[in-house]
C-alpha cells in the first residue's frame, strides 16, 4: 500500500501544481474570452496547456503503459474542456460577474470539478502501476 500510495499523493500535487499554472497564470485573454464557444480554438488551446501540463506531471513521476498515458490524458482534456464551456456558459447565460456570489459558486463548482478529475487521474494512474 504504502509503495503505491507515496508516488500516488506525489503525482497528485504535480497535477494540481500544474492546474494552478495552466489556469490561473498561462490563461491569456483570447482564451478566457472565448472558451464559451464550443469547439474554440482558445478552449482546446486552454485544454491543450492542461494535458501538456499533465504528461509532465506524470512523466516526472513515471509514465504507465501507452494505454493507461491515453486514456488519462485524452478523457482529462474531455472532461476539463467540457467542465469549462459549462461553466463558461452558465455564467454567461445569467450575466453573472465576480460581483456576483453565484459567479464564485460557479467558480467552486467548476474547481472541485476539475480536482475531482485530479483525483481520478491519479487513482488509475496507481493502478496501472506494477506491485
Amino acid at each position: 500500500m504504502r509503495d503505491v500510495l507515496v508516488p500516488t499523493l506525489g503525482l497528485l500535487a504535480l497535477l494540481q501544481l500544474k492546474h494552478v499554472l495552466a489556469d490561473f497564470v498561462f490563461q491569456s485573454p483570447y482564451i478566457i474570452s472565448n472558451r464559451w464557444i464550443y469547439g474554440h480554438p482558445g478552449g482546446l488551446l486552454h485544454v491543450a496547456v492542461h494535458a501538456a501540463g499533465s504528461l509532465a506531471a506524470v512523466a516526472i513521476m513515471g509514465l504507465p503503459g501507452l494505454a493507461a498515458l491515453s486514456v488519462l490524458l485524452i478523457g482529462e482534456a474531455v472532461v476539463h474542456y467540457h467542465i469549462d464551456w459549462t461553466k463558461d456558459n452558465v455564467v454567461r447565460r445569467y450575466a453573472w460577474t465576480p460581483k456576483d456570489a453565484k459567479f464564485w459558486y460557479a467558480t467552486g463548482v467548476d474547481q472541485g470539478l476539475h480536482q475531482a478529475t485530479y483525483l481520478a487521474m491519479a487513482g488509475y494512474w496507481a493502478a496501472s502501476l506494477p506491485l
